[in-house]
């Protein structure tokens, strides 16, 4: 049994990776490519297709080698990525039509909001678990349709396909012989009626869609075809796709309802498990499918967050105010507080639970005294503010304090944020051993259907801890700091209008 591994390809936002695994859920080869960010206007992100495809390939080819020369046995693939990012594509060459159309793009907002304006909005969530958004797939998919000349009419003879990331990937991988997705990333397509487990035909007639674009629906493990022999020199079986935050919950075993994650990546992601129990949000938070396996379904509470590594990142390149990303712990360790300087990261919006898409970045309480420091510390503790404001929305949704918060993704190597993370939160924060858990969750799954892990439940008994931080912070001091934030967050949103 150790001898055999699985392949996962994370397919992200800014990279595409691959990783394979062994059956204790360790990592023995990594390979990462980048690639390239197109904004087309302003609001508009979009990536090229072919650049996801070529870097897909090119990574797992990398990491195939290494596990040839290692005589490393891989008996499967599964797969995670990028959600809500929308692609079409021909179906007789697989070429496809337009850019991929990003998660975070905003060209729908106008439509969205008609759409609201027009009373739709209560039936979209009441389906979808959904806020009628343009961050999800369906106005995205209409766009192509109307935006790309013959793109409709071609639509309606069924001469094309529409899906998301993972399914395109699917698509190539096997040659054009699998056009499927699975249940999380249908859930996220505002298309998918969550309680039904099904395309949903009222949504497609409000959106305009016809039903031949769409592709088959499968559980998280499942049957989903094998690469074509020219990739990879031989068929390797699909057994396992989750979208990356339904992935990132199921590799740190957030199985048991309760139970949270958050992923500080891009963005950041917090999701709860509720079980069988679908939670209708009262805070502007989403419901969604957090896996389904064996045709059972379990559902989670999301909240995001637009912006989180993304800050730092802007801090770089955008501001220069740091060479690396890995300065950034040692300047905000280095001050005794925050100095009343707040950053409201919207860049490109506010996610929940305000969604504002008109809301734009703005930093308070700069004095002559401010400097680098200050600056950096105050856009660390956003991704901090960002998390207490959607925990405090799952607090009062589900009617149960979260025990402990487990966290994941490239930011939780800084341990000043992870400290800060429990002061606020007031609740112990768990960084597990394998901080790549959207790999390791796909992984997981995969790893069920081809027999190396026995079922989900046994998966549990993998997680480990590798640091605990807990609450140290008064209760004085830390009203004090989320005072200014919210006074910070208010006039954002002021502004935003």
């Amino acid at each position: 049994m150790s001898g055999r591994h699985i392949l996962a390809i994370d397919q992200g936002t800014t990279s595409s990776r691959a990783m394979i695994f062994d059956g204790s859920g360790h990592c023995v080869a990594l390979a990462q490519q980048e690639f390239k960010q197109i904004y087309p206007r302003d609001g508009w992100v979009e990536h090229d297709p072919e650049e996801i495809w070529q870097s897909v390939l090119a990574v797992c080819r990398q990491v195939l080698e290494k596990a040839d020369e290692a005589g490393v046995e891989v008996v499967g693939i599964g797969i995670t990525n990028q959600r809500e990012t929308t692609l079409v594509w021909d179906r007789q060459t697989g070429k496809p039509l337009y850019n991929a159309i990003v998660w975070q793009d905003r060209r729908t907002a106008d439509y969205c909001a008609e759409l609201k304006a027009a009373g739709h909005e209560e039936q979209v969530a009441e389906q979808t678990g959904l806020l009628l958004d343009s961050y999800f797939s369906a106005t995205k998919l209409r766009w192509i349709l109307d935006n790309v000349a013959g793109a409709r009419a071609r639509a309606e003879k069924g001469e094309l396909a529409f899906g998301t990331v993972d399914s395109f990937l699917l698509w190539r991988l096997t040659g054009g012989g699998s056009h499927a997705t699975d249940a999380t990333n249908a859930s996220r397509t505002m298309l998918f009626n969550i309680h039904s487990q099904e395309w949903d035909k009222s949504l497609l007639n409000l959106f305009q869609l016809p039903e031949s674009l769409l592709p088959d629906v499968k559980d998280c493990i499942a049957d989903f075809g094998a690469t074509d022999t020219n990739l990879f020199g031989r068929a390797i079986p699909i057994g396992g796709i989750a979208g990356d935050q339904q992935a990132a919950a199921i590799g740190q075993a957030c199985l048991d309802p309760g139970m949270i994650k958050s992923t500080y990546g891009t963005g950041c992601f917090v999701l709860m498990n509720t079980g069988d129990k679908v939670i209708r949000s009262q805070n502007r938070l989403l419901t969604t499918v957090a896996y389904r396996v064996d045709g059972q379904v379990s559902y989670a509470v999301e909240g995001s967050i637009f912006v989180a590594g993304a800050a730092i990142q802007w801090l770089r390149d955008a501001l220069k105010l740091i060479d690396s990303a890995g300065e950034v712990e040692g300047l905000a360790q280095g001050l005794d507080s925050n100095r009343g300087v707040y950053l409201v990261p919207a860049f490109t919006g506010l996610g929940a639970p305000h969604w504002d898409p008109h809301a734009r970045g703005a930093i308070f309480g700069l004095t002559r005294d401010t400097g680098v420091a200050e600056i950096v510390r105050a856009t660390l503790e956003s991704v901090g503010y960002q998390t207490y404001d959607l925990m405090e929305a799952m607090k009062r949704d589900s009617e149960t304090a979260s025990k402990a918060l487990r966290v994941d993704g490239g930011m939780v190597a800084n341990n000043w944020f992870l400290q800060f993370l429990a002061d606020l939160l007031d609740v112990p924060v768990e960084r597990p051993q394998v901080t790549e858990t959207t790999a390791l969750g796909a992984a997981y799954l995969a790893g069920v259907q081809f027999g190396l892990f026995e079922s989900l439940a046994d998966i549990g008994q993998h997680w480990q801890r590798d640091a605990l931080f807990t609450p140290k912070l008064s209760h004085v001091e830390r009203n004090k700091l989320l005072l200014g934030w919210q006074r910070a967050v208010s006039r954002v949103l002021e502004t935003g209008h």
